[in-house]
Parts: C-alpha cells; sequence; structure tokens
C-alpha cells in the first residue's frame, strides 16, 4: 500500500476521529450523508470491510482520491488496502464513466453485501464518493460495515463556496488546512480566501517589502462592537501574512482534495493598509495607517494615478502563479466616492474618459482591471457594487447586499454567484439568546441559512441558469480565535453544503437535522468548536385573528417538552405544558425551557411584554421600511415587544434616508396621557437620531394637535422616548421623526444617508 503523504494526514486524523465517533455511537440506528444525495436507494444488509480489503483502481485515477481512504481503513478498522494486485480479489471497484454518470461531479455508489463499485464522471466525483462511503462507514465490535445501498448523486451548482476574511483576523496555515478538510467532506469545491482590506494585508508580495513590514501590522485592535462609542482599544500590535510558499502549500493541498482556491485583492475601496506602506497610491498622499477598527474608510486606491495600475498590476502578476483558479476576486465593493470627487487626477480621469461621474470612475476602474486579468487568461469576479456605472463584460457578480445584484446580472445573461448578507453571512449571531458571543449583526439561524433558495422567483428558466452557485461568507471581525470561528462556521456551513449539492426537491429541513444530530458529536471529536443551537427553544411573535399578540414557542429536538413560566420564575418540570401559542394579554415574562429524559437541555428562553393601548392596533405609514431590518408586518410597530440592542430580532424599522411618518387608529377616542417610541442611535453603523421628533393627538384624523417634542437623543444605543402629556381624548396618534438625511462631514460614512431606526410606538 502506497504510504500516505505528509500534506494528506490532516484529513486522514478527520477521518481517523470520523470512525472513533462511528464506534462510540453504536446505539444510533440510522446513520445519513451531509449533503443529502439526489438519490438513495436502501437495502437489506451490509457490506463488512475485510482484514484485506482489495481496492481496483483504473488505470489513470489520481492516487491522492484514495490515499485517505486507504490509511483510514487500514489504521482504525485493521484492513490493510492493496490497491491494483492481481493476488488480491477487490472489495472495490472504482472507475470512471462519463456516459454512465453524465453530470459533472457525479458518482455512482454501489454497496452490496460482497462488494462496492464506484463511478465517478471524473476525479471529483470519484472523490466525492469517497466522502459519502466515509460518512456511511460505521464500527461496531471491531468491524467497519456499511449498509448495503445504492446512491447515484451529482450537485445542483457548480459553484459550492466557502468565503474566509483573514484580514480582520489572521488564521494559521494549520488552521486553514483543517478547515479545508472539513469543506472537502462535505463537497464543498471552492474557498474564496480574502487576502487584503484595511485592517492588514495577508500575502507576501516580493516586489513590494513593505506589504510584509507595514500593511501586514496594525498598532492596536478594537476592544467590543464597532457601534460602541467611544471607541476602546487593546494597545497590541496585531498582523502576519502568509509566504508565498505557505500559500502554494495551502493551494495544492486545497486542490488534492478538490477545491479551488479563489483570491481576492481589494480594489478599488478597502485599501488603507496598502496605503499606510504606499501613500503615493491615494488620492491625498497620506499619511495613512493600517486601520484598527472595523468599518468603510473614505481613503481608496486613487483612480486617476497612473502608478495605482502599476501597483495592482505588478502584485496581481506574483498573485497569479501562486493561484491556478478561473477566477481571481477583485473586491469592487463599499467604494466611497468621497475622495474621487475632490480629487484633481480622478476629476481629470472623468474628463479624459468621457465618463459621467464617479460612479462610471468605479465602473472604468474594474474594467481596466478586467482587461489586464483577462489577458492573462483569468475571469474576474466582484461583489454586486461592480454593477455601478454598468457592469464590465465577461464579470461575474457576487450578490451580497442582497439578491437584486445577482437577479441584475443574470438578467443581462451574466454569470452570478448568490451570497447575500441576510441569509448567508455566517458572521451574524445564529440565536437570540442574550448570551451569544459578540457578532457582527443581523440574525442568521441555522434553519435560514438552510431553507435560502438561490434561484429566486424574479429569474426565468433560461435566466436562472446563470446563477452558478452560492456561497457562504465569513468576516472576521468579531473572531478573534479558530474556537470563536468554529463556532460561526460550523453547523452552518453545512446547511450551505446541502443548499449548494442537493436537489431543491431532496431538501428537508427535519432530516438535515436528524443527520447533523448523528454527525454534530464527531465535528466536536474533530476538535471543532461547532454550535449545537439549533434544538434550543424560538420564539415566534405573531397577531391573533383578533388582534392580540401571541407568542410561539418551538424546538426541533426530538421528544423535546416545553415548559414554561408567566410569573418570572425558572422553568420546570412542574411548569405549564406548552401545547399551542399563547395569547398575551398583559404585561411580563415568560420564561420557557426545552426538557428531554427529565433534564432540561440548552438555555432558557425569555420574552419580555409590555402590553398598552396601541397593541394590535393599526398602524399606517407615509413612507416604508427599507434594508435588512424588519420590512415586513409592519404590526411589529405595536405587538408590546421591545427590540434588542443588538437590533437582530426583527424588532426594528429602518428608513434610510426618509422620514418617520407613522399613525395609529387607536379604535375609539380614549384617554391618553403617555406615549412612547424607541430610537436607535448608534452612528458607527450609520443609525442616526431623528433631528426632531414630534407627537400628534386627532379625534377626528383630520385635526392634529402637537402634543411633545425631542431633540436631544444623548445614549449611544436605545434612546427610550417616554412622554407624560397633559390627559387629552383622541383616537389617533401621529408620531414623526425628521431623519438626518445625509451623515454630515467629519462623521463615520459622511455623505451616506443616514438610518433611522425605531421600535414600539407606546400609547397609555
Amino acid at each position: 500500500m502506497n504510504k500516505l503523504p505528509n500534506s494528506c494526514k490532516p484529513l486522514f486524523y478527520t477521518f481517523w476521529f470520523l470512525l472513533m465517533f462511528n464506534a462510540a455511537s453504536a446505539q444510533i440506528k440510522e446513520q445519513g450523508i451531509i449533503p443529502q444525495p439526489y438519490k438513495i436507494q436502501k437495502g437489506k444488509g451490509v457490506f463488512t470491510f475485510s482484514g484485506t480489503a482489495g481496492i481496483e483502481l483504473e488505470k489513470g485515477i489520481d492516487q491522492h482520491n484514495l490515499d485517505f481512504f486507504e490509511q483510514y481503513l487500514m489504521s482504525v478498522s485493521g484492513s490493510v488496502s492493496s490497491v491494483n494486485n492481481v493476488a488480491v480479489i477487490p472489495d472495490i471497484d472504482i472507475v470512471i464513466d462519463s456516459i454512465r454518470v453524465p453530470q459533472k461531479e457525479g458518482y455512482q455508489l454501489i454497496i452490496k453485501s460482497k462488494h462496492i463499485t464506484i463511478h465517478g464522471h471524473d476525479e471529483a466525483g470519484v472523490f466525492y464518493a469517497l466522502q459519502s462511503l466515509v460518512q456511511l462507514i460505521h464500527m461496531a465490535n471491531g468491524k467497519a460495515t456499511v449498509p448495503v445501498c445504492t446512491i447515484e448523486d451529482h450537485p445542483r451548482f457548480a459553484y459550492r463556496g466557502m468565503h474566509l476574511d483573514v484580514s480582520r483576523h489572521f488564521f494559521t496555515v494549520q488552521t486553514i488546512k483543517k478547515w479545508i478538510d472539513l469543506l472537502a467532506l462535505y463537497k464543498i469545491n471552492t474557498f474564496h480566501w480574502h487576502l487584503t482590506d484595511d485592517q492588514g494585508w495577508r500575502i507576501e508580495i516580493k516586489k513590494y517589502p513593505l506589504l510584509q513590514s507595514i500593511s501586514a501590522y496594525r498598532d492596536e485592535t478594537i476592544i467590543g462592537h464597532k457601534r460602541d462609542s467611544p471607541h476602546k482599544f487593546d494597545g497590541k500590535r496585531y498582523g502576519g501574512y502568509y509566504t508565498q510558499d505557505e500559500v502554494k502549500d495551502v493551494v495544492k493541498y486545497a486542490m488534492q482534495r478538490h477545491i479551488s482556491i479563489i483570491p481576492e485583492i481589494e480594489m478599488p475601496g478597502h485599501a488603507l493598509a496598502a496605503l499606510a506602506a504606499y501613500p503615493q497610491l491615494g488620492c491625498t498622499g497620506g499619511p495613512y495607517k493600517t486601520a484598527t477598527y472595523w468599518g468603510i474608510f473614505d481613503d481608496v486606491y486613487c483612480a486617476g494615478n497612473e502608478e495605482t495600475f502599476i501597483f495592482l498590476q505588478n502584485v496581481l502578476d506574483e498573485v497569479l502563479p501562486l493561484f491556478p483558479s478561473k477566477y481571481i476576486h477583485i473586491g469592487g465593493d463599499e467604494c466611497p466616492k468621497t475622495k474621487w470627487q475632490t480629487c484633481p487626477k480622478c476629476q481629470q480621469r472623468i474628463k479624459d474618459e468621457h465618463l459621467k461621474d464617479e460612479h462610471e470612475l468605479q465602473s472604468y476602474f474594474i474594467g481596466r482591471m478586467e482587461k489586464y486579468l483577462n489577458n492573462k487568461g483569468r475571469q474576474i469576479i466582484g461583489w454586486d457594487e461592480i454593477l455601478e456605472g454598468g457592469l464590465t463584460p465577461g464579470a461575474t457578480v457576487m450578490s451580497w447586499t442582497g439578491e437584486e445584484g445577482g437577479i441584475a446580472a443574470a438578467k443581462q445573461h451574466h454569470d452570478a454567484i448568490m451570497t447575500p448578507e441576510k441569509y448567508v453571512y455566517l458572521d451574524y449571531f445564529q440565536s437570540l439568546y442574550p448570551a451569544e458571543p459578540i457578532a457582527g449583526g443581523g440574525y442568521t439561524p441555522l434553519s435560514k441559512v438552510y431553507n435560502y433558495e438561490p434561484i429566486t422567483k424574479e429569474l426565468t428558466g433560461d435566466e436562472a441558469k446563470y446563477i452558478k452557485g452560492v456561497q457562504a461568507n465569513a468576516w472576521s471581525e468579531y473572531m478573534a480565535s479558530p474556537a470563536q470561528a468554529e463556532r460561526q462556521l460550523f453547523p452552518r456551513m453545512l446547511a450551505l453544503a446541502e443548499v449548494a449539492w442537493t436537489d431543491k426537491a431532496n431538501k428537508n429541513y427535519n432530516g438535515f437535522l436528524k443527520r447533523l444530530r448523528y454527525q454534530h458529536p464527531m465535528l466536536q471529536r474533530l476538535d471543532i468548536n461547532a454550535a449545537n443551537t439549533y434544538d434550543e427553544i424560538t420564539g415566534d411573535i405573531g397577531t391573533t385573528a383578533d388582534h392580540q399578540t401571541s407568542l410561539s414557542l418551538n424546538t426541533t429536538l426530538p421528544g423535546g417538552k416545553i415548559f414554561y413560566t408567566t410569573d418570572g420564575l425558572a422553568p420546570g418540570l412542574k411548569s405549564k405544558v406548552y401545547n399551542k401559542p399563547l395569547t398575551i394579554i398583559s404585561s411580563g415574562n415568560i420564561k420557557a425551557g426545552v426538557f428531554s429524559n427529565g433534564k432540561q437541555t440548552g438555555r432558557t428562553y425569555m420574552q419580555s411584554f409590555n402590553i398598552h393601548k396601541a397593541v394590535g392596533k393599526t398602524v399606517t405609514l407615509v413612507n416604508q421600511p427599507k434594508g435588512t431590518y424588519n420590512t415586513g408586518d409592519i404590526s411589529g410597530l405595536v405587538n408590546g415587544v421591545f427590540g434588542n440592542k443588538l437590533y437582530n430580532d426583527g424588532q426594528w424599522y429602518g428608513f434610510n434616508g426618509d422620514d418617520l411618518d407613522a399613525t395609529v387608529d387607536l379604535g375609539s377616542v380614549q384617554p391618553v396621557t403617555k406615549l412612547g417610541i424607541n430610537i436607535l442611535k448608534y452612528h458607527w453603523q450609520k443609525m442616526w437620531e431623528p433631528t426632531l421628533l414630534t407627537f400628534e393627538a386627532s379625534a377626528d384624523g383630520k385635526t392634529y394637535t402637537e402634543v411633545y417634542r425631542q431633540t436631544a437623543f444623548n445614549d449611544n444605543g436605545i434612546n427610550a422616548v417616554r412622554a407624560t402629556i397633559k390627559p387629552i381624548q383622541a383616537r389617533y396618534i401621529r408620531i414623526k421623526g425628521t431623519n438626518k438625511g445625509t451623515i454630515p462631514p467629519g462623521e463615520y460614512i459622511a455623505g451616506a444617508k443616514a438610518w433611522l431606526l425605531v421600535d414600539e410606538i407606546s400609547v397609555e
């Protein structure tokens, strides 16, 4: 048997632990594969690996496809494999047959009681068949077995990706390889390596040594969240970079696992780290310094400076030989135009190239770099902002701000990869429990990732073919260690793997959870710090038929029973049993726990309610909310639930540059003495307080009288407006909030539209 190459050992250990997990889990009756295969036909009996496992490998098949599996069997089950040895009757035949398996990366796995046959469309198909075989192996009584079955399988999408930002926080080569092993096991075929950004340049460029000595390091790092004010820092120099030899090693390692690595070299924005080393590439000439906190910065590459393009071309000339991938990601996102608007060189470029404005200047920038890469035989991918000023020919759009960019690209017959932050950003919170570790924002539970559908209803059948795949993104601002990152990445990456691979008709969330529960302990044994929040209680706040607030409690834990209290005490087995949605008629706190086998599993769920006169009443808005906040049913403005300071619970409504103008109909004329609303103020998140907030009251809905006004909102975070007014008789309450409009000079993202975030209009 061939000796296992050193480069293969991490995956071997993955398999070793996997089998050890199976051995320790004999009580589990059914195993399952993630991602779910296209077709499985179950049989009777099992195949048992013999003491000497013969494997017939068709001539020409890459030995790396088999090395991991061979070592796995030999070292753990006691079986000794022999490849292409005529003296041994083969237990496993492996062949490539693109006629029998017509789909790229597809395979057929036929397991009989005495023999296993693998047909792969290509090398990748063979590899993925072996990954499925690994997931099926069960170890009991010293024997390794797999169930008799026939699997026909192929991916739904050609592009199945995971993005990792190493600029905000740096991860070692060993850690990257560990995660690549997991991606390969679950049939992810693309690793998007985000190597440069404002907070650090992470790849060696020999022509520009200052990128290593200056750009790769920052003086210190922000403590806490970016939204905090004032910012606090740790005072510790931080950084690092990958040498070109290390990059080559990682790329080779990934290729052996049929994973293509796409590098991202950011341009024209997110360039502060590079400008710190080479200030002549910026519009002002600096001085600049590598960013020490997270966000978007006005200082970007100067689009009017010819030296900028020479620099980037030289950088790419060193990057390209390291990455054989078809694509090179050039960023293109979040590029403020502030400096370009006042830069003489940029304005001259606009004039010389007959461009309309700075948006077309960005398109010129992207198009010029795309042409350079095309001449080198590569194609570009960019975030959806590359649509600004017109999409360059041949560019692939990675749609992150929403699905609109991917839809627009597909309708223009451009390739697109769907990666909308609302659904597949793994740096977002995965539960709403207060004890969750700090995260970027938003709420992306496992179920939301799993249920994401990349082909939207806006696309016709012909347009849909331009959606090449889907990707989950992990930005590392709040992932300071591998353990923190793993908790964010796994198991949500497994859900993404099934979105990317499995046919839509074969997806089933409960079935996925069943297979995940089997594999979750294995992830722990692999030293993967995977989160286990999916079986905890979730609460859905709604409205009953008679317009009262309701609370539905849910758990996916098999056999789990929910007990709850309404008196603020901890739930227990003697508490009330939950069996239907609760109608909330009075203020108070509800606590609930899920119990299994007489013990509570997971954390205690908590939800507070404040029932007032406006709860369940009709609300009308002049301007509609926007963004990734709550844009659906506006009854959440009067449901008796206050949004949290993390603004990830679906209770906040955002108005981007627009004023708040809301009217509540109380249904009848009645006495009113108190009015309230919550305002969220985080200037570092572009969330600004209104310049003026007023309450008006009316008995007839025609004539309104102002009863309260406020102009000062001093708290960074939630500003709870609670106004006690002179008693009046009113049916209609009108709330007006004047949006800040444009963020003023000197503030974060100056010139952008301000967000006005509001929640819970209360009337007493």
